[in-house]
Formats: C-alpha cells, structure tokens, sequence
C-alpha cells in the first residue's frame, strides 16, 4: 500500500469518527475557493483553508475537527455558519504554500451584517460611578462594532425579546430568548468577550471603566427611516467578566389594538367597559415577561384622545405613546412611583398609569386616586386574579378601600401559537381530555387537538411562531366585593369567580387549545 494511500485511508477514518466530510484537497480547484472570506493570516494562524461559501455556509479545510476555538473565530469574524472538512496535514500545507502569494482580503469584508446599523442615541440611566480599572481597549475595533451592531439587527429581525451575552471560563455564548425560549445564536472567541461587553456599554452610555457594580443604560437603534427599537442595557459583574442582558423595547409593540391581545370575547368586553368607567383602578399581573405592559398600553392606546389627560410614570418607559405625559422613575433625586403620581394629582389628570404597585405607600396613592374620579391603570407580580386582591391587602391596604376601589383584575401569561404550516393533528384519548379539564362537550364531540412538529419548517422555530396571551379576567362584582371586605382569601375569591362563570387561566389556555391555536404541552408549561 503506498503512503498516499495509507494517508487517504487514515483521513477517511478519522473524517467518520468525528461524523465529518473528508475531501483529496490535491483534487481541489484552489483558484475555485473562497480564498476572500477569510485572510491569509487568520487561515494561517489557525492552519486551517476556506474551501467554499453556499449561501450563510462556509466550508472549511481543517486538520483537526476537534479544534472549535479556530472554527468559532471563523464564525465569528466572517458572520457564517462554518462547516469543518478534514483534509491531510500534508495536503493542507502544500495548498497554503500554493495560495501564500494570493492577496488577502481586509478582516470582515463579508461578514453578513448590515454596516449601516447608525446609534441614533445613547441614554444612560446611572450617573456619577467610581472610576476603577483603566478603560477597555478594544471596544471600538471595526469586527467589535459590526459584531455588535449586526447582533442587535438579528435579534430584532428574530422577534427577541431578551439579548443575552455570557462570558464563562472557556467559552462566551450569546443567546436569544425568542417566543419565551431562550435559544443559543452564536459562539463568540472568549478572548473576545470583553470588548463585546465593553462596546455594548459604550453604546448604552456606561462606564466601560467600572467592571464591578451592575450599571443600567439604553440604546436606540435605527432600523428603517420610519422604525427604530429600543434596547434596554444591564451589566452584571459575574466570576468570568460581565454578562450583559438587553431587553429589547419594540415601539410597535405600544400601538398593538385589544382585539389583538388574544381576549376571549367576553374578556376583551370586561377590559373595554372598565376602559370606559371614569375611576376605577385596573390591575395587570403576571410573571416578568407575560405582556403586562403591552396589554396596558393597548388599553392607553384606546383611551389616548385629545379630551383626556393621561399620566404614566415607569421604570423605566419602556414605549413611547404620543400625547401621554410619561415620566422615567429617577430613585436618584427622589422621583419614585409614589412622588410621581401626588404629583399628578396635581395635574388636571384623568387617566393615570403607574408601572407597578410595589409598596403600600404607592398603594395608597393609587387607591385615594382611584377613589376620587380618575381611571387608574398599573400591574402586580402575582400568579392570579385572585391572589391580586389579596396582595393589596397583605400589603397594608384596607380591605374597604381594595374592594372600592379595584374594577378590573388581569391575571395573563403568554403562550407559543402552534405554526399554522407545520403543526400536526394528534389523537388524544377521552379520558385524558377530561383529566386536562376539558368540558364533557368537547370530549363527547370529538375534540381535535394539534401539537407541535419538533423539527420545525422554514418559517419557525421547532414548530411554534410567534405568541398569544390568555388571560384571567376578573370584574369586581358586588359579590365578589363582599368577599374581599369579609377578608377572605384567594381561594374563596377564585371559587366565587369561578361560580360566576368568570374564566381562569387554566380554561382560557383550553379554549386556544380547542381551536388550534396552541398546544397541550404549551399550556401545561405556562400554567404549571
């Protein structure tokens, strides 16, 4: 056997170990590859050779496949999915000697990101920081800048809501929480970390210097002439470097209409004819992440006309509705919730939104509002309509005033709808219907469910796109009232609503379950 034999077999082998392509590189057309996607220096510092781009994927020669710190470099300087083929160590030196002549192309030439991706404007949220260590060089270079930029455009494109950058001991990874779901996008080189970290606060308006607090900042990206989003910035210093997290604040999401929102039509009634009350308070609670801000903004949407006066005060403003008076919470100098809303009182005001009721004192100002002719909007952390009413009350509220005060409570969680192109009908027995909750009239007609294909088609992710709310809809009826001023608990007051045929949450998620909308297995996750 002749040792170019021996040396094909050997790389075939070893290509099939490592579940790869192996390719005869002396057969390969070099004038062919894709010798301008990657620059002879970064080929050669890694001993690796671009052989051909197809579409976002690039395919690689390498000697040892095993080698990832070369082909997450690759990945990240050019932008593309890389692809490794094996080749023999021999071979690969003879072709990068016969193409050492050839010209290099300038670093990230294709790199698969828009370049036009401007900073509109930076807005900080901290002020006046200790300076500690030196400022980080590095968080300006062209590859950081176009990394960065291009990551945010993607995520935007993507529908994330969430930016995770995340520095660990061998490894960085960035990673996308998209229809709820966190998922992994890319594998930045770790040496490269810091500077990501650094330019993305640099744009945030931080201090790139100070790597030991946790700092919080904005940005603003354009994405058209007529769009741009907001990306609200925090870092946290963790064992490896700082992690940084951007919430990504979509404007649009602040002129989505009610009948959008995923209401049952009776839901969707209630939230319109407490709308409509001239005071009262309407309470949105649910998990971090469940749409209660767009659910309150649709219904500032609906009440914006020219013959109210409408206040918000958040933390931060999360979108920007004109012709309503929103005011950004500065703990800094004073300007909290509470502050915020006596001064409204002062205001002429008719609507008034208070991002979130987290202490009596705020409470307190909301429920005197409530009370004395103004319509008051704001949410809770709880898990239920019910729980809401008894949170107030633990909190120090009287449970008069709770109950005359308090006209609306949503409780909402958001779930995956099924992608209508791929989804799959799946037989689920009777009995297991009924166990699920399910009315005997859907079990005995025949009831038709749909789940998700797990592999996905090319206009999802694993089966689901996009998502829909269900809701808990609570009207503060006289009977339910009275069971607040007997201070009963959240149990007495779910059996009430329950008895006057209000829906939970459980029942709300079956309803999108029976139409297709979602799954079983979805509904099971958001509702635990």
């Amino acid at each position: 056997m002749s040792a170019g034999n021996a040396t094909a077999r050997e790389t075939l082998a070893r290509a099939r170990d490592f579940g790869v392509p192996a390719l005869d590189l002396g057969a390969f057309d070099l004038a062919a590859s894709a010798t301008g996607v990657v620059d002879e220096a970064l080929g050669g510092k890694h001993g690796v050779l671009p052989l051909v781009r197809r579409g976002r994927r690039l395919h690689v020669a390498v000697t040892d496949p095993a080698d990832t710190r070369a082909l997450d470099e690759i990945k990240f300087r050019t932008g593309l999915d890389v692809a490794p083929v094996l080749v023999a160590a021999d071979a690969l030196a003879a072709a990068v000697g016969r193409r050492r002549d050839r010209e290099p192309a300038d670093l990230l030439d294709d790199v698969g990101l828009d370049d036009d991706v401007p900073v509109l404007e930076s807005e900080s949220v901290e002020a006046e920081r200790e300076v500690g260590e030196p400022p980080l060089a590095g968080a300006d270079e062209a590859p950081v800048v176009r990394f960065v930029h291009g990551l945010l455009l993607e995520a935007v494109r993507a529908g994330a809501s969430d930016v995770h950058l995340e520095p660990y001991e061998r490894s960085c990874r960035v990673r996308f929480r998209t229809d709820g779901i966190l998922r992994e996008v890319r594998r930045p080189p770790r040496n490269l970390a810091a500077r990501l970290a650094a330019r993305l606060k640099v744009m945030a308006g931080l201090d790139i210097a100070e790597r030991r607090v946790p700092q919080d900042g904005r940005i603003r990206l354009r994405l058209g002439e007529s769009r741009a989003a907001d990306f609200r910035v925090n870092t946290l210093p963790t064992l490896f470097g700082e992690k940084v997290v951007l919430r990504i604040l979509d404007a649009s999401s602040g002129r989505i209409g009610i009948d959008e929102l995923g209401f049952e039509p009776e839901q969707e009634a209630r939230y319109r004819a407490a709308l409509r009350r001239p005071q009262g308070m309407v309470l949105v609670t649910g998990p971090t992440g469940s749409g209660k801000t767009v659910t309150l903004y649709a219904g500032l949407h609906l009440l914006n006309e020219p013959g109210r006066n409408i206040a918000t005060v958040e933390d931060p403003v999360e979108m920007h509705l004109e012709g309503v008076n929103q005011v950004h919470v500065n703990h800094r100098v004073g300007l909290d919730f509470a502050v915020a809303m006596r001064a409204f009182l002062r205001q002429d005001p008719d609507v008034l939104m208070v991002g979130e009721v987290r202490d009596l004192e705020t409470a307190e100002v909301a429920v005197k509002a409530a009370q004395t002719g103004h319509l008051v909007l704001s949410t809770l952390h709880t898990n239920s309509a019910a729980e809401t009413l008894t949170r107030l009350r633990n909190m120090g509220v009287a449970a008069f005033n709770v109950a005359t005060s308090v006209s609306l409570v949503i409780a909402q969680r958001l779930a995956r709808r099924l992608c209508p192109r791929c989804r799959r009908p799946v037989a689920v027995p009777g009995e297991t219907l009924a166990r699920e909750g399910f009315s005997r009239g859907d079990v005995d007609g025949g009831l038709r469910l749909f789940e998700a294909d797990p592999t996905g088609c090319e206009e999802c992710r694993g089966g689901y796109r996009g998502r829909i709310g269900i809701y808990e809809v609570m009207e503060l009826t006289p009977e339910l009232a009275r069971v607040v001023m007997d201070e009963g608990d959240s149990l007495h007051l779910a059996a009430e609503a329950r008895r006057q045929g209000f829906l939970d949450l459980r029942r709300s998620g079956l309803r999108k379950v029976a139409t297709g909308v979602t799954s079983l297995a979805e509904i099971n996750r958001v509702t635990g």
